[in-house]
Formats: C-alpha cells, structure tokens, sequence
C-alpha cells in the first residue's frame, strides 16, 4: 500500500479521500478547518500543515477551490513545495487556470517530482459513488503510475495530453455543463410558463433525443427545488471565468459560455452564489417573474 497524501477535503474532497482511505492506504490528511472525524480511522491521520503532508506522502493530491489556493498550498509557507524530496508526484484535481497549471508543473518538476493535473467531473455525487470522470494532463510514465489510485475514485479516466491539458479539458467540460443547465432551465420554465406540467414535459423529453444528465438530474431538481449543493455556482463561475479568459487570449468567441456565465452572475448578485449550479434557472425565473414550480 502507499502513503498518499490529501489536501482539501470540502464537499469533493473528502469523500474522494475516503475511497484512498477505505482501499487500505496510509492517507494523511489537511484541510483548512478540521479535519472530519470520520475519514480519521484506519491509517488515516491528520497533518498540521501542506508541509507535513508532503514530507510523510509519496503522492501528494490536492482538491481546492480555485487557482490562488493551489498557489499557496504548493508554493505558500509551510506549503507541499518545502516538504518535497526528489521522485515524489503532486496531483492536482483541483480545477484552475490550464495556463497556471503549466507553471505549476515546471516548478515541481524543478524540485525532481512528477505533476500531474487530474481535474474531475460528476459532482458530490459522483464523488461518494467512486464513479467521477478525470481528466488528466501529463507525462504517460506518471499517469499509468498513479492510475490505480485514480480508479479508486472514478470511472471514466482519460489521459487527455501534457501537463495542463487536463484542466483545458475540464474547462470544455463547465462549458458544456452550464449551457445545458441554461437550456433545460429554458425549456422547463418556457414549458411551465404556457401551462403545462413541467415534471410530465421532463418526463416526455427523457425519452427522446432531448435527453440528457443534465435534464435528468438538473431537470429534477429544478422541478422538485433541491438547490443545496452538488456543485456551487460560485465555482462555476469561476471555471467559466477560466473558459472567457483563455478564449480571449486564444483569441475565439464564446458567446454561449459569456450568457450562461451572466446568469450565473444574476444568481449570485442575488445571494445564491452558494446554491447548486442548477439554480440558475432561478435567474431565468427572476427575469420571467414565472418560476418553473412550486417549492
């Protein structure tokens, strides 16, 4: 068994640790607050900082918020970067900036340790289930290394390229996600709003080319106004921030990301930047003065 080592241990990042920790592997643990006591047993223990984690690991993953956390973890006081020896691997599932990311790597690799980026998709669910998408970027020598532990918490695991093309890859997937979420939310309130049952117009459409995860899942939650996260709209925001940002300096338009991202925007000037992403029905709501059902 290795010794591994998690840092962030939020809504997707303990209950990806707890699947390391349930396989038998020694894990130790850090987090910004406490760390829960349910992923303390077996050979799980908890570190007082980045720095401890790193000197006791040999795989050291990350799962943060945004790119200025893994900044700071890797690179901060007492960060994974000053407990680092030669030929151990950071993996970062976090999902930041695919051009910061490349950075990143070349700094770990300058102290003779492997990167890779791993970013992941399927949520909180997904997450508890073992069953996440992740989307790696890196050298194939490191991925097949660390492949066994990435199979511990997914399903669909897809060495994408080099170092920050997992994270590119992980932007294409916010874009997709979030112009599915406008467009079920769309179709539901448009449904809703000429009368019809908008569970029954979900129902229908589940069995034809307009079926998704999204309107299964989303949909669902629209309908039934289960906006506790999931994933935070605040976070997808900034993972669209990301998709505008690299497309201007690209130097390509994405005018869907840049409207989905707006909506986005209107849930959180409206104090809902901390529901689940497919709330942002509820900004389509506020412009309707209509909303798709009833709480």
């Amino acid at each position: 068994m290795s010794k591994l080592g998690f840092i962030g241990l939020g809504i997707m990042g303990a209950p990806m640790a707890a699947q390391l920790i349930k396989a038998g592997h020694e894990v130790f643990l850090n987090t910004r607050s406490k760390v829960p006591a349910d992923l303390l047993t077996g050979k799980a223990k908890a570190c007082g900082s980045a720095r401890e984690v790193a000197e006791q690991a040999d795989i050291i993953f990350l799962m943060l918020p945004d790119t200025p956390d893994v900044a700071k973890v890797l690179f901060g006081e007492n960060g994974v970067g000053s407990g680092l020896s030669k030929g151990k691997t950071v993996v970062d599932m976090s999902s930041i900036s695919p051009m910061e990311t490349k950075e990143f790597a070349k700094e770990i690799n300058a102290l003779g340790c492997d990167y890779l980026d791993a970013p992941v998709s399927g949520g909180e669910v997904g997450a508890k289930a073992a069953s996440l998408t992740i989307m790696v970027g890196g050298p194939e020598a490191v991925f097949e290394r660390v492949k066994p532990l990435f199979e511990l918490m997914g399903k669909n695991i897809t060495l994408v390229g080099g170092n920050g093309d997992g994270q590119t890859c992980k932007v294409a997937n916010q874009i997709i996600v979030a112009l599915n979420i406008a467009a079920v939310g769309e179709a539901l309130l448009f449904a809703s709003k000429a009368g019809a049952d908008p569970a029954k117009v979900r129902q229908a459409l589940m069995g034809g080319f307009a079926s998704s995860r999204i309107l299964e899942v989303h949909g669902e939650r629209m309908i039934k106004r289960t906006f506790n996260p999931g994933f935070r709209i605040g976070l997808h925001q900034k993972d669209l921030s990301l998709a505008l940002s690299g497309a201007r300096t690209l130097g390509v338009a994405l005018p869907q990301t840049a409207s989905a991202a707006q909506l986005m925007q209107v849930c959180s000037a409206n104090g809902m930047q901390d529901l689940d992403h497919s709330a942002l029905v509820r900004a389509l709501e506020l412009m309707a003065h209509h909303e798709v059902a009833s709480a």
